[in-house]
């Protein structure tokens, strides 16, 4: 199984696209989990994710989520738009694409 972490300001924001990137990877029987937590919940989890997709407003932190990452995994911001439009299979291709 692969682990998408989408991190936020608060980890709520996220939860609606972590819905909808699930219901994709379901319908592609891909086994993926995706789960969605706060930048300061974030940094506990790095060691048991595959990728680390940043909400647009908190990418002034990818730096910092880089630097406690130590390159053990990609780390990237989730495009503004597709974050916008909630385009779970948008930010799925993104992350998979980071995983290869």
């Amino acid at each position: 199984m692969k682990k998408i972490l989408l991190v936020c300001s608060a980890g709520m924001s996220t939860s609606m696209l972590v819905k909808k990137m699930q219901e994709v990877a379901q319908k592609e029987n891909k086994d993926y989990e995706v789960e969605a937590l706060a930048l300061s919940e974030a940094e506990t989890k790095i060691d048991e994710v595959n990728v680390i997709l940043l909400g647009p407003q908190v990418r002034f932190q990818k730096a910092q989520v880089e630097k406690v990452a130590q390159g053990k995994v990609p780390v990237d911001v989730i495009n503004m738009q597709q974050y916008g439009m909630m385009d779970g299979e948008g930010v799925l291709r993104q992350a998979e694409s980071l995983m290869e």
